[in-house]
């Protein structure tokens, strides 16, 4: 039988010869990141051991939810306005704030034979078509698309055939199944869904910089959350995000 001294010992040596368990990190992200961002957890994980939990939707939601207690750790939105939101209401953790990735706002078309200018191609949308877009007053690429079309003078002429979506995602996905001709989304979409062409960039000052902001929620300050705030802007990540189509965010 072990002597107690040695049950000791050998307790102590198996410790010390484990590694530290892995942590687990929720990230509440807004929906145009989903494709990149499931390859950029696999990435962490390979990485860190750390697992990731992602949940994705439309920046606004998010927020609402995360001011309502949702436990996430981290939180990634596609505007600056809702991040702002939760900081002014002490809903991060301090310092941890950060400008992560660009994007540009694009007009994409079902119909694969679609002008390639977005005046043009607006002006051939049917009277009786649709033209898709993240919710105006809400999501981050609603309200940008809101005010690039009012930049070019286009919303009057289209605003009653626009069919707002809950995120940028679900305004893509009408496009691709053909329920909408048109739609407005960011190009990392376009460039993420076979079924739909992407007819035009808007130019940049048509609406406000599309910035990616993150932040670790107030109170759920983790080494794993830490990390993986790190992580979105390692080489590792950047390279990720820059082959779907987005760029690192102006310092």
């Amino acid at each position: 039988m072990l002597t107690k001294r040695f049950r000791i010992i050998f307790a102590a040596a198996v410790l010390l010869a484990t590694p530290a368990l892995a942590d687990s990190v929720t990230v509440f992200a807004a929906a145009s990141l989903g494709t990149a961002l499931k390859e950029v957890a696999d990435a962490f994980k390979n990485d860190t051991g750390h697992d990731t939990v992602l949940s994705f939707a439309g920046s606004s939601t998010l927020a609402r939810q995360i001011e309502q207690g949702a436990p996430a750790d981290v939180f990634i939105s596609a505007n600056l306005a809702w991040m702002d939101r939760l900081q002014n209401r002490g809903r991060l953790a301090p310092d941890t704030r950060t400008d992560i990735l660009s994007n540009q706002l694009a007009l994409i078309s079902h119909d694969p034979t679609a002008e390639t200018n977005v005046s043009d191609a607006l002006a051939h949308l049917p009277a009786d078509g649709h033209l898709a877009m993240g919710q105006v007053n809400a999501v981050p690429a609603g309200i940008y698309g809101k005010a690039a079309l009012d930049h070019l003078g286009l919303w009057a002429d289209v605003s009653s055939r626009v069919v707002q979506a809950d995120n940028v995602r679900a305004a893509l996905a009408l496009v691709a199944l053909g329920e909408a001709e048109m739609g407005i989304v960011y190009t990392t979409d376009a460039k993420a869904e076979p079924r739909v062409t992407l007819v035009a960039e808007f130019t940049p000052d048509t609406h406000l910089p599309i910035t990616y902001p993150a932040a670790i929620i107030e109170s759920r300050t983790t080494d794993a959350a830490l990390e993986f705030l790190n992580y979105l802007k390692s080489d590792t990540a950047i390279a990720i995000f820059i082959a779907q189509g987005f760029a690192r965010a102006t310092e």
